[in-house]
């Protein structure tokens, strides 16, 4: 009878080769494991959007969002294209902008204190137009001046100096220049008078 001992030599049907996976294993993707990810990202996310968002419950609801999305687009990773660290900072970072969108589209919300002191009145946009339009007819020197000087505050030898115009010049195309606006603003007011 043949002896039925195995060669320790011969390599095992079960066990790796040495070389190291087969191909075939190597394409196979690896499942997304949620918990081991949290476990070694979710701190450093947590202070990646602690430092962009300056609020730690938005952070907080950030990286949450971060692994539902990881979660949802398990099958999109590759690791071949990036690192796991990588691609949830790419999810975090898409995530923050979206929470800063919502964030500017939010109304403020005053305390009680600052209420009486907020304009609660814009104006009539008309107002806004007819100043516009006041300026638009003056020449552009007179615009210039009264834009820089009254607009800017600027001072008249801020002003002398840069463009080497005299004060005295300015003062005047600003006396000029208010007076004409005056006068349009009041016929925009009462057109009968």
């Amino acid at each position: 009878m043949a002896d039925m001992t195995p060669d320790p030599s011969a390599p095992s049907p079960a066990a790796p080769s040495p070389s190291g996976p087969s191909p075939a294993a190597e394409s196979v993707p690896q499942p997304f494991d949620l918990a081991a990810a949290y476990d070694e990202h979710g701190h450093s996310l947590f202070g990646f959007a602690v430092n962009a968002l300056r609020d730690r419950t938005l952070a907080e609801d950030c990286v949450q969002e971060t692994f539902l999305r990881a979660w949802r687009a398990r099958d999109q990773f590759s690791p071949h294209r990036a690192s796991l660290k990588t691609w949830l900072f790419a999810i975090e970072r898409h995530v923050i902008i979206d929470v800063q969108r919502s964030i500017q589209r939010m109304p403020r919300v005053l305390p009680p204190d600052l209420l009486d002191d907020a304009v609660t009145d814009d104006g009539d946009p008309l107002d806004r137009l007819s100043v516009i339009e006041g300026l638009a007819k003056l020449s552009p020197e007179h615009r210039s001046v009264l834009i820089e000087i009254h607009l800017e505050g600027r001072s008249y030898a801020e002003v002398s100096a840069e463009s080497g115009v005299s004060a005295a010049t300015l003062r005047s195309r600003s006396f000029y220049a208010l007076r004409a606006m005056r006068d349009h603003l009041t016929i925009r007011k009462n057109p009968h008078a």
